[in-house]
């Protein structure tokens, strides 16, 4: 296969298929024509009308089969992506399946998924069970179900259509995406990702899936069904892809882009899948993991490298002080598993330094001792040549000067010091 310096073929398949499931117990009271006609006025455009299509044609089939007919689901790969004890003990309790499955080409919109699922979704509803999702092995309540589908705009968020598992190996953390082959595209996957980066390096890979599906399905475009479609080999991610693919996309996560080189990576076996790689573009120095780890850092307001403060004034000693009083709380909660989720907390730790303390960033991955603070840097020091991008660093809390709580589209919580400093700049713009 020839690859030109600029784009990288990727095939398309011949047709994709959707199947869920509904669990349970005993024959299903309704069919589900009129499960989904019990949608309208609930469902947006086109969804309620394709999915009411597909039902009357050769797309889609729906069957009511007994549990023994329909291969075992893995219970440990179900609670793996989330299912409760509530819902496996529904699935293990049901007699019967109804089955959905249905067949589309390529390209967007994907009728397929989106039709099944709102099938599947109005037939759980109507008998008061969950929706599985066979392709994600999820569960899903019907509202969920039906909340992840277009709404009037046409809009849908990616997270909910795709996972981003992660797994360790000897370089660090392997991520891998779970729901593009849902739209015809092979899954991404990184590998040598620092151990610090679970939950920010997972919103990177959403939002690279957000762009390079865009890139993807405007390849699918015409008439005719291509062989392949080029996807630029250097992919631009920016905090926009992300807050988009988060359904956030009022939070531009105005930013600076990151590139990432993407690489074709074949499977061996024919039973495995093959991958899009995501790396360092070409030229860059050190491993994977530093890089991957600055990309974090330029993407996710609040993890600012060698910030000064020159002239700390009455603003910034109020930032300080209004941190540390709340230190004792935000450790409450990091050891209770209480921040929001896909979150991940840094603190702000000073250096010393010849003209001066050095302020730096760090990802928090253990806190069992209040005084002492275990971590990643989330930068790289000039004042100390230990201190690098996703190297181990032990932080003294009396150190701290700022925490934030940061997500894919910038800080939660926290980020005094670097308010006060933001407005420090916009003043002097101004």
């Amino acid at each position: 296969m020839l690859i030109t310096d600029d784009f990288l073929p990727v095939p398309v398949p011949e047709s994709l298929d959707a199947t869920y499931l509904v669990p349970i117990a005993g024959l299903p009271r309704v069919s589900p024509k009129t499960a989904v006609e019990g949608l309208a006025g609930r469902l947006a455009e086109p969804v309620h009308g394709l999915a009411k299509q597909m039902l009357d044609s050769p797309l889609m089939s729906v069957d009511t089969r007994t549990v023994d007919e329909f291969p075992e689901l893995p219970p440990d790969l179900l609670s793996a992506f989330g299912a409760t004890d509530e819902q496996l003990a529904r699935l293990a309790a049901a007699t019967h399946l109804v089955v959905v499955q249905a067949e589309y080409r390529p390209g967007w919109p994907p009728a397929h998924e989106w039709a099944a699922r709102a099938v599947a979704a109005a037939v759980a509803e109507t008998v008061g069970g969950d929706v599985v999702d066979v392709f994600g092995l999820q569960f899903l309540d019907p509202a969920a179900a039906l909340r992840s589908l277009p709404d009037e705009h046409g809009r849908i968020r990616l997270v909910d259509w795709v996972l981003v598992p992660y797994s360790s190996d000897a370089d660090g953390l392997w991520f891998t995406t779970k729901g593009l082959r849902r739209f015809g595209l092979l899954e991404l996957q990184a590998q040598g990702v620092p151990d610090h980066l679970t939950r920010a390096w997972g919103a990177v890979m959403t939002g690279a899936a957000r762009r390079l599906l865009r890139d993807w399905t405007d390849g699918l475009a015409g008439e005719e069904v291509p062989a392949f479609v080029q996807l630029p080999v250097l992919a631009t991610v920016t905090g926009h892809d992300i807050a988009v693919a988060y359904g956030n996309p009022e939070q531009h996560g105005a930013t600076a882009p990151v590139l990432l080189r993407l690489e074709l990576d074949p499977a061996t076996d024919p039973d495995a899948d093959s991958f899009l790689s995501l790396n360092p573009p070409p030229g860059h120095p050190g491993p994977p993991g530093r890089y991957f780890a600055a990309a974090c850092a330029t993407l996710f307001n609040g993890i600012q490298p060698d910030v000064r403060y020159t002239r700390t004034g009455d603003a910034m000693s109020r930032a300080v002080a209004t941190a540390r009083a709340s230190l004792g709380d935000i450790r409450a909660r990091f050891l209770a598993g209480r921040l929001p989720d896909e979150s991940q907390l840094v603190v702000k730790y000073g250096l010393p330094g010849d003209e001066g303390p050095e302020y730096v960033w760090a990802g928090v991955t253990s806190w069992e001792v209040p005084e002492r603070i275990v971590g990643a840097s989330a930068s790289d020091a000039n004042t100390d040549p230990g201190v690098r991008i996703g190297s181990p660093v032990v932080v003294e809390a009396s150190d701290v000067v700022d925490w934030a709580v940061l997500d894919g589209t910038g800080v939660l919580e926290g980020g005094w010091t670097q308010a006060v400093l933001d407005a420090g700049e916009r003043l002097a713009e101004d």
